[in-house]
């Protein structure tokens, strides 16, 4: 353990950090050293019974009495994990601030619905925003604007740990990389005891809070569910995953199985060589995790206190200017096997609508959802359940450059799949029906005329409209 000795007084020695931060990634990388990844044991695996995923069809239905309601809601505390850039989609500040519709940004529209219900209800819902060392200065700034609001919001940093060098397990600050690129955010799990760590936990307990609803500020479906509150304080449950039933896109994505008495969460990352095609299948895994997570907060204090949250370390290999780094990091819904009478429920598809791509901008700014006191709806008038499938080629990658090949959003309530390669412009007003696929030659400006309806066709170029 001579690495680890080095790396402690490496570590000791960094100022940007605190103690608890030293502590906790030495803790991380500790168990990281010393292998404890437990592989799962196959034939132990067995499905969730309806008692352990709870089919949200059979939840009571939330209090009638809005003094009831005020009651439970104010029990409540939202937390969104604002810790992502909008890298991917060619923005440089946090992800949240993405416009989505109508001018609104996801945090707008999260405002606006907690708001509504503090109004509604004459509750107090506070909104904390988890971010990272990334995006907390400008999540700031932007947060101003909500001044005015019947609403408390709250912010704070989740840990800052040093990458870890490959070739030596030294910290990369300690080798000069003082900026940015030395440091970065160890995943979602670390909401719990940042939570603690930052005093908001105890501030929340203080006010009479008991549980924190924890989702993607991306998510447009994470809406406060009152049958969800209210089922979890009837059954004292300390914890609760929502899981959707899978469709083949969300084959990557975590499942909870029941193991030795436990439910648990079941990472692709985990599952042996031999197994991984069943676990992509929808027939044995049915559900997966939308990483909607309802927890109390007495058990996060409990918990954190007694060190007992050691979720499964997912190791992610990164280059930073050449120089091989490792990043240790750990998800939230791992924690679901720490906590009591934990439960998942099987939500409905329309409580787990991310952004992750302009792709999926497309979907949430067309004609498919409406926009109703800051919560995206679908449009009844589609009458498949499922969601067309979208790709787009790397020229609508950017935001910017997706919005201006649009002059508006197409009409794709009857449409079934898009594919778009090349350099393709889209006018006002179009229409898109069934299968269309729209590849422009290389080097040929495709535009597709204001009004043109497309149904079930492909398109090489302006003769095929």
């Amino acid at each position: 353990m001579e690495k680890l000795e080095h790396l402690k007084s490496a570590v000791a020695a960094l100022s940007e950090i605190s103690e608890n931060e030293k502590n906790g990634f030495i803790n991380l990388v500790s168990r990281y050293l010393s292998g404890e990844a437990q592989e799962i044991e196959w034939s132990k695996i067995q499905t969730p019974t309806d008692e352990v995923v709870v089919p949200y069809d059979t939840l009571s239905p939330s209090p009638d009495d809005p003094a009831e309601t005020k009651k439970l809601l104010d029990k409540l505390v939202v937390l969104k994990l604002n810790g992502g850039l909008g890298t991917t989609m060619g923005c440089t500040g946090p992800k949240s601030v993405i416009e989505v519709r109508n001018g609104l940004t996801f945090l707008d529209l999260i405002v606006i619905q907690i708001e509504n219900l503090n109004s509604k209800y004459g509750c107090n819902v506070p909104l904390v925003l988890m971010n990272s060392f990334n995006t907390h200065d400008d999540t700031l700034k932007i947060v101003d604007k909500y001044s005015n609001s019947n609403i408390e919001i709250h912010t704070f940093n989740q840990s800052q740990y040093p990458r870890l060098v490959v070739e030596d397990f030294a910290p990369l600050p300690s080798k000069g990389q003082h900026g940015k690129d030395g440091w970065y955010p160890p995943g979602h799990g670390d909401v719990f005891p940042s939570l603690m760590n930052s005093g908001k936990l105890d501030a929340f307990l203080s006010q009479g809070k008991e549980y924190v609803f924890v989702a993607n500020s991306d998510n447009l479906g994470a809406v406060v569910d009152l049958k969800i509150l209210n089922h979890l304080v009837q059954n004292k449950n300390e914890y609760c995953m929502e899981v959707t039933p899978k469709t083949l896109a969300d084959v990557k994505g975590g499942t909870l199985i029941s193991y030795e008495g436990k439910v648990q969460l079941l990472e692709i990352a985990q599952v042996p060589d031999e197994h991984v095609n069943e676990f992509k299948s929808i027939e044995k895994f049915k559900i997966f995790n939308t990483n909607n997570l309802w927890v109390n907060l007495n058990a996060i204090k409990r918990l954190v206190e007694a060190d007992a949250l050691k979720m499964e370390i997912i190791p992610n290999p990164k280059e930073v200017n050449g120089i091989k780094v490792l990043q240790l990091e750990t998800a939230a819904g791992a924690a679901i096997r720490f906590f009591d009478h934990a439960i998942g429920i099987n939500v409905p598809r329309s409580r787990f609508l991310p952004v992750k791509a302009t792709s999926d901008l497309l979907l949430v700014q067309s004609d498919l959802y409406t926009l109703v006191d800051g919560f995206v709806i679908r449009n009844k008038d589609r009458a498949n359940p499922t969601n067309p499938s979208v790709e787009l080629g790397p020229e609508f990658k950017k935001v910017g450059n997706f919005l201006s090949r649009f002059k508006s959003i197409p009409s794709i309530i009857e449409l079934d799949s898009l594919k778009v390669t090349g350099d393709v412009w889209f006018g006002a007003g179009i229409v898109l029906k069934g299968k269309v696929s729209i590849a422009a030659k290389p080097g040929v400006k495709l535009e597709i005329p204001d009004g043109a309806v497309i149904e079930n066709k492909e398109i090489n170029g302006p003769e095929d409209i």
